[in-house]
């Protein structure tokens, strides 16, 4: 198993060095948000069964419970698997947790298991939707009330994400003898926080991972996918393209195995007229024409719409009215010779 060695680095003269503070932004948010759905479930277990208490009531207590039980678990986490390493060097190599959300969680389980009465301990209650239906709940009215914050959560996230950050992927190493070379180092370390520069996004992020904030950010300007000449927000593209794109796809409503962009519907349907044309015919006549009547009569129908109306129906409902009232203007349905 790899363990972290320490560094030697440079001589850096007497006296404790000063910890660079930067930690990955992100890491941290996201190690934050897993706090909230922990806490909810220590509260819906102890409280299970129990019909004096509900969740709301024992979350102060449990919160400052479970964030010391934690924050002490991430204190020796390194100590500890130390030991648990000398301990089994005899045995089968064991691969140290390098993961900080997966061992926060395993900390939070543990902590959890500890507060679960006679019902929590039942294994069908802990795989239950009932439960999880409980604990969504409570979040919920965690979130509405403002009852733990995200500010709050995520500095006691800073502490944890630093504790049990063993390969250091989350957090600045770096330690330096005065501020004032800590000073240096913090305009340069990557991972200083800036502020996303896309309008409207308040995310702090980390300089090393704001390429890929960027690449997610909701409020990116990009052009339109679909090659429209619109530019608009990332989070506004899906409804953009299904919606309102010019350049949106659309099989003809007439039902011709055509398919091409939004904007083209008029010139597909001025193009495909006659075709257009046949195909209600058929659904007004039924079987009364045969094939190539009803072609010669699509003909004389367009020559009939002095004001082009045909070509304007850009659907079958419009441009079946408009066959109808030619054909009332033209005496008909007649028979074709008449016609002729």
């Amino acid at each position: 198993m790899d363990l972290p060695v320490a560094d030697p680095g440079t001589e850096r003269g007497e006296g404790p060095l000063i910890q660079c503070p930067y930690c990955d932004s992100e890491a941290m948010h996201k190690l934050a948000q897993i706090l909230l759905p922990g806490l909810a479930a220590v509260c819906v277990d102890d409280t299970t069964g129990d019909l004096f208490r509900n969740p709301s009531v024992v979350a102060v207590d449990l919160r400052k419970e479970m964030v010391d039980y934690i924050t002490q678990r991430s204190d020796t986490f390194i100590a500890d698997a130390l030991i648990e390493s000398e301990a089994n060097q005899d045995g089968p190599e064991a691969e140290m947790p390098d993961d900080p959300f997966e061992i926060v969680s395993v900390f939070m389980d543990d902590f959890s298991s500890t507060k679960r009465n006679i019902i929590g301990h039942v294994s069908g209650w802990l795989l239950s939707d009932s439960r999880d239906d409980k604990i969504d709940d409570f979040v919920q009215e965690m979130e509405m009330t403002r009852f733990w914050p995200l500010e709050r959560r995520e500095a006691i996230a800073e502490v944890l994400l630093k504790n049990v950050d063993l390969k250091t992927k989350f957090h600045c190493p770096e330690k330096y003898e005065n501020e004032e070379r800590l000073a240096e180092h913090k305009l340069q370390c990557s991972f200083r926080p800036v502020v996303c520069p896309n309008d409207g996004c308040r995310a702090k992020v980390s300089v090393r991972c704001m390429k890929d904030h960027d690449a997610a950010c909701f409020y990116k300007v990009l052009q339109c996918e679909q090659g429209c000449d619109k530019r608009l927000l990332r989070r506004d593209m899906d409804r953009h393209c299904v919606t309102v794109c010019p350049m949106r796809p659309m099989k003809c409503p007439f039902g011709c195995d055509s398919s091409f962009p939004d904007r083209d519907l008029e010139k597909h349907c001025v193009e495909f007229l006659q075709a257009h044309l046949v195909k209600v015919l058929k659904a007004i006549h039924k079987k009364g024409r045969s094939e190539e009547e009803l072609k010669e009569l699509a003909l004389k129908l367009e020559k009939y719409d002095g004001d082009g109306k045909l070509a304007k129906a850009l659907d079958a409902r419009p441009l079946t009215n408009v066959v109808k009232d030619l054909e009332a203007k033209m005496k008909g349905p007649v028979p074709l010779e008449v016609l002729e």
